[in-house]
């Protein structure tokens, strides 16, 4: 008697490969967008672009990006996940109102706060004061140092971010031309970085950066590419850990030459320089989609 063999069963079929998704890190400030003093509107006042404001201060208009841009921007925010990375402060980035559809993940505090739906999320910040606690000098420590090195002579103001960082406003024309690269020497004994962007002198714990929230934003949503922009010396870390970037032709970074393979250039200063990026970051996601 012979035992009755089970039918042969096929291999499920695979289901549909997952779509790719490409996570975009933007800082904005002087990236992707502009104060009235920062736009390089070189052309003629006739042919300059329409401009579209996204924030009030103090009951005035304080920055801009132009017309084209926010269309390319909303086009971005629906097809990847795009996550603005800022050092501003949580207010300082609640003022701001950008076309499209709201973030569902933001990056404040230069990666002190994870914003998932508005909201900081507490397990990012528990993580954030281990690494400040472990790695570097405390913020008590190189603000003294700060108030006391600084001359009241140039100095207009100090200010404490969301109790993770310092930064200082200042008279530029009679800031010392050494001052800052002193403050820097001093600082990365200690753990700590020095960017100079405009008015502003910040001083940034090392451990504190936007490219560790960016990576935790892309395991969270299984991101398979990330792309970034950012025009200073606080942005270089999260150029480097992306698969690609872009900066602006001005900035901190041009200042200083800075550069990496991946990591290109625009052809275009100021406001056109924003334009000229939501152009790239839409053009490569584009490519992975159709990869």
């Amino acid at each position: 008697m012979t035992t009755p063999t089970a039918p042969a069963t096929s291999a499920p079929a695979p289901g549909p490969a997952a779509a790719p998704v490409t996570l975009v890190a933007s800082d904005l400030d002087r990236t992707l967008i502009y104060s009235a003093a920062a736009l390089q509107l070189a052309m003629p006042d006739a042919e300059a672009p329409r401009l579209l404001c996204v924030e009030v201060y103090d009951h005035k208009p304080l920055s801009y990006l132009t017309e084209t841009a926010a269309a390319l921007l909303d086009e971005l925010a629906g097809t990847t996940v795009f996550v603005p990375t800022t050092t501003r402060t949580r207010e300082q980035y609640g003022r701001i109102h950008l076309p499209g559809p709201a973030p569902r993940f933001a990056i404040c505090a230069n990666g002190g706060h994870l914003l998932v739906d508005g909201e900081s999320d507490p397990d990012w910040q528990r993580q954030v004061a281990r690494r400040l606690a472990d790695e570097c000098a405390s913020l008590a420590e190189v603000r003294a140092h700060l108030l006391a090195a600084a001359d009241p002579a140039w100095l207009l103001k100090e200010r404490v971010a969301e109790d993770l960082f310092a930064y200082l406003v200042v008279e530029r024309p009679l800031l010392p031309e050494d001052w800052v690269k002193e403050l820097g020497e001093w600082a990365r004994t200690r753990g700590w970085t020095v960017s100079l962007q405009g008015r502003k002198i910040y001083a940034v714990p090392g451990p504190l950066t936007k490219s560790a929230a960016m990576n935790e934003v892309a395991r969270r949503t299984g991101a398979t590419l990330t792309l970034a922009a950012g025009d200073s010396l606080l942005d270089a870390d999260l150029l480097l850990a992306a698969d690609r970037a872009w900066r602006p032709a001005h900035g901190e970074l041009g200042d200083t030459g800075w550069h990496a393979p991946h990591a290109e250039v625009t052809a275009a200063h100021g406001v056109a320089a924003g334009e000229e990026i939501l152009r790239h970051f839409l053009r490569a996601a584009g490519e992975a989609r159709s990869s």
